[in-house]
C-alpha cells in the first residue's frame, strides 16, 4: 500500500480509538467500508464500457424506460427482501445491460452486496475452455462465483444458440441459484412471444427466433419463476448517440 492510499485516520489497520470513559476502544475506521465497497467493485466483473452506468443517468425516452427505471429503483429499495429478479426484455440499444449494472453497482454502494456480471456468450466460454488439456481452471473455479454471488447479472441471455450441454449447464447455474435463493438479473434481445404478433415490428427482427427458440422451454419456465419481466422498447440509443458524434 503506497502512501496516497494509506487513510490518515487509521494508518490502513482499518481501526481507530476512541475515547471511551476512561479508556479507549477500537472501532471500525470509516475507510473500511470505503475500501470493502471498492474491493466488491473490482470483484463484480463490470465491463468497462458500463462502468460510469448509473440509475440517474439512464436516458427515459418513452414510457417503457420510465417504468424499467421505477422497477430498477424499487428493487434496491426492497432489497435483501427482495425476493425475485428481473427479466429485462427488448430489442438492442435501448438500456436494458445500462439498468442491469447500475443495479448492481447500487446495490454495492449502498448496500455492501456482493455482485457478479457475466455475459452469457463469455460465461459458456470460460467453462467450456477449462476441458482443454492445457487450462489450469477447472469448471468449479468458475462456476462458484457465479453460484455464490449475492446478485447476479447474466447478459444477453439467448445469444449463444442453445444447444443440449448449453442448456443443461445454463439450468445446472439458474437451477442451483433458484434453490438458494440468489437473486439473478437477465436481459435477452429475444421476445417472449411464443408465435403470437407483436406491434414493435423492430424488435423481432432476428429470423423470427424467440426466447424459448435460443434457451429451451425448460429453462424459459424456470426463468420465468424467478423473475419479473421488464419489457423495454425504442430506438437503439447506441446507434443514434454514435451517429450524432460523428463530424464532418
Amino acid at each position: 500500500m503506497n502512501e496516497q492510499t494509506v487513510c490518515g485516520k487509521c494508518q490502513g489497520t482499518g481501526w481507530v480509538l476512541e475515547n471511551a470513559g476512561p479508556g479507549h476502544v477500537a472501532r471500525r475506521c470509516s475507510c473500511f467500508a470505503d475500501r470493502r465497497k471498492q474491493a466488491l467493485l473490482d470483484q463484480a466483473n463490470i465491463p468497462r464500457r458500463y462502468l460510469a452506468c448509473r440509475l440517474d443517468n439512464f436516458e427515459v425516452h418513452n414510457d417503457s424506460h420510465n417504468d424499467a427505471l421505477k422497477i430498477s429503483r424499487q428493487f434496491i429499495k426492497n432489497y435483501p427482501a427482495q425476493d425475485v429478479g428481473l427479466l429485462f426484455i427488448g430489442p438492442c440499444g435501448v438500456g436494458k445491460t445500462h439498468l442491469a449494472v447500475a443495479i448492481i453497482q447500487e446495490l454495492i454502494n449502498t448496500k455492501a452486496i456482493p455482485c457478479i456480471f457475466y455475459d452469457f456468450r463469455e460465461l459458456i466460454r470460460e467453462i467450456q475452455s477449462t476441458f482443454t488439456p492445457e487450462s489450469t481452471l477447472s469448471e468449479s473455479d468458475i462456476l462458484n462465483p457465479v453460484f455464490q454471488a449475492e446478485v447476479l447479472v447474466l447478459d444477453e441471455l439467448g445469444a449463444k444458440r442453445t444447444t443440449a450441454w448449453v442448456e443443461e449447464t445454463v439450468f445446472y447455474i439458474i437451477n442451483h441459484r433458484y434453490n438458494h435463493k440468489k437473486i439473478t438479473i437477465f436481459t435477452t434481445n429475444y421476445p417472449d412471444t411464443e408465435g403470437e404478433e407483436d406491434n414493435r415490428e423492430a424488435f423481432y427482427k432476428k429470423g423470427g427466433e424467440n426466447l424459448i427458440d435460443r434457451i429451451g422451454v425448460r429453462l424459459r419456465s424456470r426463468i420465468y419463476e424467478m423473475c419479473k419481466v421488464v419489457e423495454i422498447w425504442g430506438d437503439d440509443y447506441r446507434k443514434m448517440a454514435k451517429q450524432a458524434s460523428y463530424r464532418f
